[in-house]
């Protein structure tokens, strides 16, 4: 008989992931469910599930993430500022910002740190304990604009550089973790999302200079069977 064992070390780094479209109550509740059981660092959710992930989740140890200006981030920085203070006030500690990535590529640096910087700052009012992660979509930027977009995130007070929204061309690569790491040392997380199914592919981001995993297949990444 098969028994199931969770690698909790890896559940511990992993944001339990539900970002489509067609996601309803019943899914959420599942997600809330599954984050409990199997002890994920946080459920990542759009903010309209926020107030309920909140509720579902009071007490237990896994954090509320929600995303903002996603999937584009080409909202202007008053809405993303909004979305977060909403956020915020419906139960969320962790954040997941778009960057910008139309001014970046136009080399429109000060505009994207003041963006990003007014989301952290909002995020943070009440304290420094929210997290702000900056989504980059590596995909469609060259290592160049990976390296600008790592340091412009670092200077504006964010706590973590993501690799991706999994809405675009590709997701996470090795390649891009570690140029992220290299790029923001030791004192920043960066977070590896997009594309990452299996545990090996987990274990491959983490070996790579990942700190956190964004996953919707996190359960079947955690689950080991023994005999």
């Amino acid at each position: 008989m098969m028994t199931e064992t969770i690698d909790t070390e890896l559940a511990a780094l992993i944001d339990h992931t539900l970002l489509k479209a067609d996601a309803g109550e019943r899914s959420i509740l599942q997600l809330c469910n599954e984050a409990r059981q199997y002890g994920f660092a946080s459920v990542c959710i759009h903010p309209t599930w926020v107030r309920l992930c909140a509720s579902m989740l009071d007490g237990a140890p896994p954090a509320v993430c929600t995303v903002i200006g996603f999937p584009l981030g080409a909202n202007r920085t008053e809405i993303k500022m909004h979305e977060t203070e909403a956020a915020l006030a419906d139960g969320a500690t962790e954040f997941d910002m778009v960057m910008h990535l139309g001014r970046l590529k136009e080399g429109d640096h000060a505009y994207v740190e003041q963006d990003i910087r007014q989301v952290v700052q909002t995020a943070k009012a009440e304290g420094e304990s929210a997290i702000v992660k900056v989504i980059l979509e590596t995909c469609l930027l060259t290592e160049a604009e990976i390296r600008e977009a790592s340091l412009i995130a670092l200077g504006a007070g964010a706590d973590f550089v993501k690799t991706s929204t999994g809405f675009s061309t590709g997701g996470a690569t090795e390649e891009a973790i570690r140029l992220m790491r290299k790029t923001v040392g030791d004192g920043m997380g960066v977070k590896a999302s997009g594309g990452i199914r299996t545990r090996d592919d987990a274990r491959s981001m983490i070996a790579a200079g990942a700190s956190r995993i964004g996953a919707s297949a996190s359960v079947n990444i955690v689950q080991l069977h023994t005999a």
